[in-house]
């Protein structure tokens, strides 16, 4: 009877201990999450006061926050709340700027006075004012609480491009600045003509030589895009060869020297031929020069009748 009963028992702790095997166990993380809900429901963890409330209001602020992001209005939410605690920009220094207004430097920026220097992208406002016709370089600079430094590197005017009845500013490398506005830059040498601009800085570098010369030139004509016509200020055209330009050159300037060319009545000096010089007369030279022809013919006709 004993032995029976020791085997049920037996038997009835070994199914226990089976069924014990085959319940599932829950991982750790979800674990932890059932007793907190546990804790909570029987009221072993104490909620402060008002925890609702400002978790709704924190709900609320991701969810603005969120919907700005999406909008766009992130930027314009954190100008309008740092311009608002002190950080509005109220002055700009600016630097290096012979031919860039301040005013467009402010429009460029957008500054009207409530913008936030915190909320100010160096970097964007970099590239903006690099855009500007004459700057070449720019970098801005913070300086808080409410002033920014802008430096510009500015180009270099080196002459004025003619292109059909265009005229623009041009480096010495021959890049545009900017179309030509005023008076300002009537100084620089004029270069007229397809390619004038790409060919100006070395060929006038070429006439280093002929400093005289090249301080009378009041525009170089360029011609097909592979010789220069020179126009003095006297109105005499200098027609140079496509090579050999110094040679050409060192025969106008024994000419000039000699004969005082350059000063006669005459319309153009043609030195596009090695082996040759030919001028060409104005009209009224050319009248005049007609006219004593004529008057000698006569006379020697009339001397020859009698």
């Amino acid at each position: 009877m004993f032995a029976l009963n020791s085997k049920k028992a037996d038997d009835h702790g070994r199914a226990n201990y089976l069924g014990a095997e085959e319940r599932r166990v829950l991982p750790r993380p979800l674990r932890r999450v059932v007793r907190f809900g546990l804790s909570l429901a029987t009221g072993r963890i104490h909620i402060p006061d008002h925890t609702g409330t400002f978790a709704t209001f924190g709900f609320f602020a991701v969810v603005g926050l969120y919907g700005m992001s999406l909008g766009g209005h992130a930027q314009t939410v954190a100008q309008a709340t740092t311009a608002a605690v002190g950080f509005a920009i109220e002055d700009v220094r600016v630097s290096g700027n012979d031919q860039t207004s301040e005013i467009d430097i402010l429009q460029l920026l957008g500054l009207d006075g409530t913008t936030s220097l915190v909320a100010l992208d160096v970097d964007q406002a970099r590239r903006k004012l690099s855009e500007l016709p004459w700057v070449r370089y720019a970098e801005v600079r913070k300086v808080y609480p409410r002033t920014i430094e802008v430096m510009l590197k500015e180009r270099e005017a080196f002459g004025i491009w003619q292109n059909g009845s265009d005229l623009a500013l041009i480096e010495k490398n021959g890049s545009i600045i900017a179309p030509l506005r005023d008076s300002k830059f009537a100084s620089l040498p004029l270069f007229v003509g397809r390619e004038a601009d790409k060919a100006a800085s070395a060929f006038v570098d070429q006439m280093a030589a002929w400093p005289e010369l090249r301080s009378r030139v009041k525009a170089y004509v360029r011609v097909a895009g592979r010789r220069w016509d020179l126009h003095i200020d006297n109105g005499v055209v200098l027609k140079l060869p496509e090579t050999q330009v110094e040679t050409a050159l060192s025969v106008l300037a024994r000419l000039e020297k000699e004969e005082r060319i350059l000063e006669r009545d005459i319309a153009a000096v043609d030195l596009r031929l090695h082996d040759r010089t030919t001028v060409e007369l104005t009209s009224a030279a050319t009248e005049r020069r007609n006219e004593a022809v004529e008057a000698r013919t006569k006379a020697l006709k009339k001397a020859g009748e009698t």
